[in-house]
């Protein structure tokens, strides 16, 4: 299970039916659990920290340093939950002294080329495409879906089951539900394919794009309009969690 070409450091620690491939290269401070499966030419670097069942394409590199001119050689450390598939190329960098860590959840597709950077937490069920650019101090919310070419500035806050097409850039938070698009981005409706793929019944959905029409069509601004919310609509999950991202967002959504 383990070929005798790869390089594994002797503090390094592996769990049990972990397969590694020649030319890989497994460093210091590592623990990877059970059930991965490491391919050729990935490097796993120091402070790295990997769960079950990842399987970790040629050239991904997890754990590496952080590209932020602040980090000084602290440790840190890169988490990697369960079940997550990262693709040829991803990079997965640590933390630095502002959080420690850089966290991925679980259940996460990373395709080829995606870069997270340090401080970055993401979630579970995520699905990041090819040559998207998760800049430091991002949280990508559960269930977020993130096209190719994408660039999300750092500090900036990714809602759950929004869709962000395609070669945009986010200078601002992406609200939960929604499609995220055009040049300049801009609120282009709400993800229906995914929330309907998700399970979300047409009343939820309709119920949804009720909040949305009254954030970005009422004509009020974003304080007004979630006061308007909080009045008028009740507080099932989804509204409160729509609330909640809206009033907390430090950069303001994309609108």
């Amino acid at each position: 299970m383990i070929s005798e070409l790869a390089y594994i450091h002797p503090n390094a620690k592996i769990g049990r039916d972990t397969e590694i491939d020649p030319f890989v290269y497994i460093g210091d401070n590592v623990v990877i659990g059970d059930g991965n499966k490491i391919m050729a030419h990935a490097c796993i670097m120091p402070g790295a920290r990997i769960g079950n069942g990842n399987t970790i394409f040629p050239g991904a590199v997890i754990g590496a340093v952080p590209q932020d001119l602040k980090f000084r050689g602290e440790d840190s450390l890169a988490i990697v939950g369960d079940n997550n598939l990262i693709r040829e190329n991803v990079t997965i960098n640590r933390g630095t002294a502002s959080k420690g860590k850089t966290v991925v959840g679980s259940n996460n597709l990373f395709m080829e080329g995606v870069h997270i950077a340090h401080d970055v937490v993401v979630g579970s069920h995520c699905i990041i495409g090819n040559s998207a650019k998760i800049a430091g101090e991002i949280v990508v919310d559960d269930y977020a879906n993130i096209s190719a070419s994408v660039l999300i500035h750092q500090f900036s806050h990714i809602g759950s089951y929004c869709m962000v097409q395609g070669g945009s850039k986010c200078t601002k938070d992406v609200p939960p539900y929604t499609i995220i698009g055009r040049e300049p981005v801009a609120y282009c409706g709400l993800n229906l394919i995914g929330l309907k793929r998700r399970g979300f019944t047409p009343e939820t959905i309709e119920y949804i794009h009720d909040a949305y029409r009254i954030i970005y069509q009422s004509g009020l601004n974003t304080t007004e309009a979630i006061e308007k919310i909080k009045s008028e609509m009740e507080m099932t999950k989804e509204i409160k969690y729509i609330v909640e991202f809206v009033e907390s967002s430090a950069r303001g959504i994309i609108k």
